[in-house]
């Protein structure tokens, strides 16, 4: 539960960029984390850093794609999959192959 300490804190009047206080707020929020810009007594963005954007959105991307591989996980028909050997004779790929294939990289 956030406190109120807290909450004040982490607040920031959007008045305080008319006043030309947008570079002190902008080294606050790398320093001491994100944010919340209120405007006429409401909540009306947040502020965070590029680093913990990014962050931020890494840890949604790989929520999704769990969510993504347990569904597929849980709807799989073991009778429609191929088995490796299968696949290998049919390409004609050999353990060696596979072991000798330099590290691929996917993002």
């Amino acid at each position: 539960m956030l406190s109120v300490k807290s909450a004040i804190t982490n607040t920031i009047p959007i008045s305080n960029f008319n006043r030309g206080l947008a570079g002190k707020i902008f080294a606050d929020v790398r320093t001491s984390g994100a944010k919340v810009v209120i405007k006429n007594n409401m909540p009306e963005c947040v502020l965070l850093s590029p680093e913990e954007y990014v962050k931020m959105v890494n840890v949604i991307e790989e929520a999704e794609l769990l969510k993504m591989a347990i569904s597929r996980t849980e709807n799989c028909n073991p009778a429609d999959s191929i088995p490796l050997k299968s696949i290998m004779e049919k390409y004609d790929i050999t353990q060696d192959d596979i072991d000798n294939t330099e590290d691929v990289e996917i993002e």
